[in-house]
Protein backbone atom coordinates (compact mmCIF):
# COMPACT_ATOMS: atom_id res chain seq x y z
CA UNK A 1 0.00 0.00 0.00
CA UNK A 2 1.12 3.28 -0.85
CA UNK A 3 1.93 5.55 2.28
CA UNK A 4 0.21 8.75 2.86
CA UNK A 5 2.19 11.91 3.37
CA UNK A 6 0.55 13.74 6.42
CA UNK A 7 -0.87 17.08 5.73
CA UNK A 8 1.00 20.63 7.12
CA UNK A 9 0.04 23.81 7.42
CA UNK A 10 3.00 24.48 4.42
CA UNK A 11 0.62 22.81 2.52
CA UNK A 12 -2.55 24.54 3.58
CA UNK A 13 -1.16 28.04 2.89
CA UNK A 14 -1.61 29.59 -0.73
CA UNK A 15 0.88 29.17 -3.24
CA UNK A 16 2.68 32.40 -3.90
CA UNK A 17 2.67 33.91 -7.59
CA UNK A 18 5.98 34.31 -9.55
CA UNK A 19 5.28 37.86 -9.22
CA UNK A 20 5.29 38.45 -5.46
CA UNK A 21 8.51 39.80 -4.08
CA UNK A 22 8.68 37.18 -1.68
CA UNK A 23 8.69 34.52 -3.89
CA UNK A 24 11.34 32.24 -5.14
CA UNK A 25 11.54 34.74 -8.23
CA UNK A 26 12.09 37.76 -6.99
CA UNK A 27 15.06 37.00 -4.53
CA UNK A 28 16.50 34.30 -7.46
CA UNK A 29 16.48 37.89 -9.45
CA UNK A 30 17.76 39.85 -6.71
CA UNK A 31 20.41 37.64 -6.19
CA UNK A 32 21.62 37.45 -10.15
CA UNK A 33 21.47 41.64 -10.19
CA UNK A 34 23.97 41.77 -7.57
CA UNK A 35 26.19 39.45 -9.32
CA UNK A 36 25.72 41.28 -12.87
CA UNK A 37 26.80 44.45 -10.64
CA UNK A 38 29.77 42.43 -9.30
CA UNK A 39 31.16 41.89 -12.73
CA UNK A 40 30.56 44.64 -14.08
CA UNK A 41 32.47 46.42 -11.55
CA UNK A 42 35.39 43.69 -11.97
CA UNK A 43 35.18 44.25 -15.77
CA UNK A 44 35.42 48.01 -15.21
CA UNK A 45 38.49 47.38 -12.95
CA UNK A 46 40.16 45.44 -15.89
CA UNK A 47 39.48 47.76 -18.32
CA UNK A 48 41.23 50.57 -16.31
CA UNK A 49 44.20 47.97 -15.97
CA UNK A 50 44.49 47.56 -19.33
CA UNK A 51 43.27 51.21 -21.41
CA UNK A 52 45.65 52.39 -24.09
CA UNK A 53 48.16 54.24 -23.20
CA UNK A 54 50.02 57.03 -25.59
CA UNK A 55 53.72 57.46 -26.15
CA UNK A 56 54.57 60.56 -28.14
CA UNK A 57 57.88 60.62 -29.75
CA UNK A 58 60.94 63.08 -29.50
CA UNK A 59 60.59 66.40 -30.96
CA UNK A 60 63.38 65.81 -33.36
CA UNK A 61 61.44 63.26 -34.80
CA UNK A 62 58.81 64.66 -36.63
CA UNK A 63 56.50 64.02 -38.81
CA UNK A 64 56.32 65.72 -42.67
CA UNK A 65 54.17 68.67 -41.22
CA UNK A 66 56.19 69.51 -38.30
CA UNK A 67 54.11 67.59 -35.53
CA UNK A 68 54.56 65.70 -33.12
CA UNK A 69 53.68 62.02 -33.70
CA UNK A 70 52.32 59.07 -31.03
CA UNK A 71 51.97 55.62 -30.72
CA UNK A 72 49.53 53.69 -29.04
CA UNK A 73 50.71 51.17 -26.55
CA UNK A 74 47.90 48.40 -27.94
CA UNK A 75 45.05 48.09 -29.89
CA UNK A 76 42.44 48.40 -27.12
CA UNK A 77 41.16 45.36 -27.91
CA UNK A 78 40.98 43.71 -24.30
CA UNK A 79 39.45 47.54 -22.59
CA UNK A 80 36.84 47.72 -25.36
CA UNK A 81 35.61 44.05 -24.84
CA UNK A 82 35.67 44.34 -21.13
CA UNK A 83 33.21 48.12 -21.55
CA UNK A 84 31.36 46.77 -23.51
CA UNK A 85 30.20 43.30 -21.25
CA UNK A 86 29.75 45.90 -18.41
CA UNK A 87 27.97 47.93 -20.63
CA UNK A 88 25.50 45.68 -21.48
CA UNK A 89 25.33 43.44 -18.43
CA UNK A 90 24.60 46.67 -16.21
CA UNK A 91 21.48 47.42 -18.67
CA UNK A 92 20.27 43.76 -18.31
CA UNK A 93 20.42 43.94 -14.36
CA UNK A 94 18.88 47.43 -14.18
CA UNK A 95 16.08 46.62 -16.77
CA UNK A 96 15.34 42.96 -15.57
CA UNK A 97 15.44 44.02 -11.92
CA UNK A 98 13.44 47.49 -12.70
CA UNK A 99 10.61 45.68 -14.68
CA UNK A 100 10.50 42.50 -12.37
CA UNK A 101 9.87 45.12 -9.52
CA UNK A 102 7.26 47.11 -11.57
CA UNK A 103 5.10 44.19 -12.28
CA UNK A 104 5.06 42.81 -8.71
CA UNK A 105 4.47 46.05 -7.20
CA UNK A 106 1.41 46.99 -9.75
CA UNK A 107 -0.37 43.49 -8.53
CA UNK A 108 0.19 43.85 -5.08
CA UNK A 109 -1.62 45.81 -2.61
CA UNK A 110 -2.48 49.76 -3.71
CA UNK A 111 -1.25 50.37 -0.44
CA UNK A 112 2.22 49.33 -1.00
CA UNK A 113 3.03 52.12 -4.18
CA UNK A 114 2.48 54.72 -1.42
CA UNK A 115 3.82 53.40 1.28
CA UNK A 116 7.43 54.74 1.67
CA UNK A 117 7.55 58.76 1.32
CA UNK A 118 10.99 58.33 0.31
CA UNK A 119 11.03 55.86 -2.26
CA UNK A 120 10.79 58.32 -4.94
CA UNK A 121 14.32 59.59 -4.30
CA UNK A 122 15.85 56.25 -3.92
CA UNK A 123 14.65 55.56 -7.39
CA UNK A 124 16.03 59.05 -8.91
CA UNK A 125 19.48 58.25 -6.95
CA UNK A 126 19.21 54.94 -8.59
CA UNK A 127 18.61 55.86 -12.00
CA UNK A 128 21.27 58.85 -11.88
CA UNK A 129 23.80 56.10 -10.38
CA UNK A 130 23.24 53.91 -13.61
CA UNK A 131 23.02 56.87 -16.22
CA UNK A 132 26.41 58.28 -14.78
CA UNK A 133 27.92 54.69 -15.08
CA UNK A 134 26.37 53.66 -18.16
CA UNK A 135 27.80 57.45 -19.86
CA UNK A 136 31.25 57.02 -18.31
CA UNK A 137 31.38 53.53 -19.83
CA UNK A 138 29.99 55.11 -23.27
CA UNK A 139 32.85 57.43 -23.17
CA UNK A 140 35.67 54.95 -22.98
CA UNK A 141 34.36 52.33 -25.84
CA UNK A 142 34.47 55.35 -28.31
CA UNK A 143 37.54 56.26 -27.45
CA UNK A 144 38.74 52.58 -27.18
CA UNK A 145 37.10 51.65 -30.59
CA UNK A 146 38.81 54.55 -32.82
CA UNK A 147 42.60 52.85 -32.63
CA UNK A 148 41.29 49.00 -33.39
CA UNK A 149 42.74 49.36 -37.09
CA UNK A 150 47.01 50.18 -37.24
CA UNK A 151 47.32 50.77 -33.84
CA UNK A 152 51.38 50.91 -33.89
CA UNK A 153 51.42 53.18 -37.00
CA UNK A 154 52.49 56.83 -35.73
CA UNK A 155 50.01 59.45 -36.10
CA UNK A 156 49.64 63.08 -35.07
CA UNK A 157 46.30 62.71 -32.83
CA UNK A 158 45.87 60.62 -30.33
CA UNK A 159 42.95 60.02 -27.74
CA UNK A 160 42.93 57.83 -24.67
CA UNK A 161 40.81 57.64 -21.81
CA UNK A 162 41.35 59.49 -18.40
CA UNK A 163 42.37 57.60 -15.79
CA UNK A 164 39.65 56.80 -13.34
CA UNK A 165 36.82 56.61 -15.76
CA UNK A 166 36.54 52.83 -16.08
CA UNK A 167 37.12 52.88 -12.28
CA UNK A 168 34.41 55.69 -11.37
CA UNK A 169 31.93 53.85 -14.07
CA UNK A 170 32.77 50.41 -11.65
CA UNK A 171 31.77 52.31 -8.73
CA UNK A 172 28.83 53.70 -10.09
CA UNK A 173 27.63 50.51 -11.60
CA UNK A 174 28.33 48.65 -8.42
CA UNK A 175 26.22 52.05 -6.33
CA UNK A 176 23.07 50.92 -8.41
CA UNK A 177 22.79 47.49 -7.96
CA UNK A 178 23.21 48.11 -4.27
CA UNK A 179 20.56 50.77 -4.51
CA UNK A 180 17.91 48.22 -6.46
CA UNK A 181 18.67 45.67 -3.54
CA UNK A 182 17.78 48.37 -0.99
CA UNK A 183 14.40 49.23 -2.94
CA UNK A 184 13.33 45.73 -3.15
CA UNK A 185 13.95 45.49 0.34
CA UNK A 186 12.18 48.11 1.32
CA UNK A 187 9.52 47.22 -0.94
CA UNK A 188 9.37 43.30 0.35
CA UNK A 189 8.75 44.67 4.19
CA UNK A 190 6.45 47.28 2.90
CA UNK A 191 4.17 44.24 1.44
CA UNK A 192 5.11 42.01 4.84
CA UNK A 193 3.60 44.61 6.90
CA UNK A 194 0.55 45.76 4.22
CA UNK A 195 -0.60 41.64 4.71
CA UNK A 196 -0.09 42.13 8.57
CA UNK A 197 -2.16 45.27 8.79
CA UNK A 198 -4.53 43.37 6.40
CA UNK A 199 -5.16 40.38 8.57
CA UNK A 200 -5.47 42.49 12.15
CA UNK A 201 -8.28 43.97 10.03
CA UNK A 202 -9.61 41.41 9.15
CA UNK A 203 -9.43 39.72 12.52
CA UNK A 204 -11.11 42.53 14.12
CA UNK A 205 -14.20 42.97 11.32
CA UNK A 206 -14.64 39.53 12.55
CA UNK A 207 -14.34 39.91 16.30
CA UNK A 208 -16.77 43.34 16.08
CA UNK A 209 -19.27 41.20 13.91
CA UNK A 210 -19.39 38.28 16.53
CA UNK A 211 -19.86 40.54 19.39
CA UNK A 212 -22.39 43.13 18.22
CA UNK A 213 -24.34 40.29 16.93
CA UNK A 214 -27.26 39.05 19.61
CA UNK A 215 -26.84 35.69 21.06
CA UNK A 216 -30.08 33.59 19.04
CA UNK A 217 -32.52 31.82 21.43
CA UNK A 218 -33.20 28.33 20.03
CA UNK A 219 -36.38 27.64 18.05
CA UNK A 220 -39.27 25.72 20.38
CA UNK A 221 -39.87 22.17 19.34
CA UNK A 222 -43.73 20.50 19.16
CA UNK A 223 -43.71 17.47 21.03
CA UNK A 224 -46.54 15.36 19.71
CA UNK A 225 -48.08 13.25 21.89
CA UNK A 226 -47.43 8.89 20.73
CA UNK A 227 -50.53 7.09 21.56
CA UNK A 228 -50.17 5.20 24.87
CA UNK A 229 -47.65 7.30 25.56
CA UNK A 230 -48.12 6.65 29.35
CA UNK A 231 -50.47 3.34 29.77
CA UNK A 232 -52.23 2.31 32.87
CA UNK A 233 -51.81 -1.03 33.98
CA UNK A 234 -55.02 -3.62 35.60
CA UNK A 235 -54.02 -3.43 39.17
CA UNK A 236 -53.50 0.66 39.00
CA UNK A 237 -57.53 0.85 37.90
CA UNK A 238 -58.71 -1.75 40.28
CA UNK A 239 -56.87 0.34 43.47
CA UNK A 240 -58.33 3.44 41.91
CA UNK A 241 -62.28 2.01 41.97
CA UNK A 242 -60.94 0.94 45.78
CA UNK A 243 -60.08 4.20 46.85
CA UNK A 244 -63.22 6.31 45.48
CA UNK A 245 -65.55 3.71 46.72
CA UNK A 246 -63.97 4.14 50.84
CA UNK A 247 -64.83 7.60 49.77
CA UNK A 248 -68.18 7.38 49.10
CA UNK A 249 -68.84 5.37 52.55
CA UNK A 250 -66.57 7.42 55.07
CA UNK A 251 -67.03 10.81 54.37
CA UNK A 252 -63.85 13.33 54.36
CA UNK A 253 -63.56 16.08 56.92
CA UNK A 254 -64.35 18.55 53.69
CA UNK A 255 -68.09 17.04 53.28
CA UNK A 256 -70.62 18.61 55.91
CA UNK A 257 -73.22 16.16 54.97
CA UNK A 258 -73.52 12.36 54.14
CA UNK A 259 -75.93 10.01 53.73
CA UNK A 260 -75.83 6.45 55.30
CA UNK A 261 -77.47 3.86 53.96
Amino acid sequence: MARRMAVTHADLEPRRSRTDLSSKTGAFLMVLTILLGLLCFILCLIAEATRSQVTWMNPEEKGKDGKSECVYSGSGKVPLLCATSAFVGLAIAMLMEHTYMLIAVTKSSPALLTWDPDSASAKSLTWLCFAVSEILLLAGLSVESGHLNKWSKARTDCYTVREGIFSAAGVFALTTVFLEAGLYLTALRAQRLCEEIANVRREVLEASAFYSSPPQSPHQRHLAAVPRENPTSIRDSAQTQGHQLLLSVFPTPFNKTYNIL
